[in-house]
């Protein structure tokens, strides 16, 4: 069936993928702060109280752990919440939920009892929010076993993996970024405008994409550090270096062949991420290729990412601690002549 294309914004196509779904299933509903009449405070449940009502779009009261332990028990029970955890960095209110019971229970009950759970939540710096609303945490979450954690990087993306999220019989942590939203009220940028087709569609969880080939070096990047690993590419390009850009998407499961395979192209490696530099998703991967992909490689790894300090405040510094193109190319043009 040939299928019909439009331009939507990152929010438009997360509420999309869940309005879809809670038509599909009447098991799938929606619960957190302020995801009924006001649509989520990045869009994510736009619309959706008015088209299903407050028993299946319910605004919880301010209390983290309450609201995703009753979507833990609701899943226990066959339904399939979608719970938002309004902000990533708010995950220490409610970590014994996440960590000892949605990441748990399906193991220690010897998968007799299944949690088709999506938690979304938002993640990311660059708008001048501060130490406790501007990180990502992807490590954080990958390190614990027991969940799926995914962090999409395009409109396509966040509806696909959505819909693929949501009919998943395990628990999945999705990772939105904010700045990829699309809202008026923050810095927009092209690419939280993209492409996406009316029709249900699935984007299977645990498959990175190559989203530009080249030849001499491999830069891998998380969510928005892949739009600016891009926009490196195209400043290397001018310099007569051929990069390939490749977008993780995944973070658990991890696709590592795609990452090793092309390291064994390019035999160059760099690793961007908007999350902290120590113990991180660039030490993981770069683990990987020096396990199992070492006499590929014609110069060290690179790795950029968040200095081990928290997020500033101010907008010259929150920009200086955060990844962008250039930082990436010289790292690349530094690689290269290594």
């Amino acid at each position: 069936m040939q299928q019909t294309k439009r331009q939507l914004t990152g929010n438009k196509a997360m509420a999309e993928a869940i309005a879809q779904e809670m038509e599909r299933d009447p098991n799938v509903f929606v619960l957190g702060e302020d995801v009924g009449k006001y649509g989520g405070i990045f869009g994510a449940t736009q619309g959706l109280f008015d088209k299903f009502g407050e028993s299946r779009v319910i605004d919880t009261p301010i209390s983290e752990t309450a609201f995703i332990g009753a979507a833990i028990g609701a899943a226990a029970e066959g339904m399939r919440p979608i719970v938002e955890l309004m902000f990533v960095d708010f995950f220490g209110v409610c970590m014994d939920q996440i960590y000892n019971h949605m990441a748990k229970i399906p193991y220690m009950s010897g998968g007799n009892v299944k949690l088709p759970m999506v938690l979304m939540t938002a993640v990311g710096g660059g708008y001048s929010d501060a130490a406790q609303h501007s990180q990502t945490l992807y490590a954080t979450f990958a390190h614990m076993p027991g969940i799926k954690v995914v962090a999409p990087s395009t409109p396509y993306d966040l509806k696909g993996m959505m819909t693929s999220a949501i009919r998943d019989d395990n628990p999945v942590v999705f990772m939105f970024h904010k700045t990829l939203q699309g809202l008026g009220w923050m810095d927009q940028v092209d690419y939280s405008v993209g492409e996406v087709p009316e029709e249900p569609y699935m984007v299977p969880l645990g498959k990175a994409k190559v989203v530009q080939e080249g030849k001499d070096v491999t830069i891998v990047g998380i969510q928005m550090m892949t739009h600016q690993a891009n926009a490196a590419a195209e400043i290397l390009a001018n310099q007569g270096i051929s990069a390939e850009v490749i977008d993780i998407r995944s973070i658990v499961p991890l696709d590592k062949e795609t990452v090793l395979n092309s390291v064994r192209k390019t035999h160059r490696l760099v690793v961007v991420d908007e999350d902290y530099l120590s113990f991180g998703l660039t030490s993981e991967i770069a683990a990987i290729v020096a396990e199992e992909a070492l006499y590929e490689l014609e110069a060290p790894i690179k790795r950029l990412a968040i200095p081990n300090v928290p997020i500033p405040y101010s907008r010259e510094l929150e920009k200086f601690v955060i990844p962008n193109a250039q930082k990436i190319a010289d790292a690349v043009v530094q690689l290269m002549e290594a």
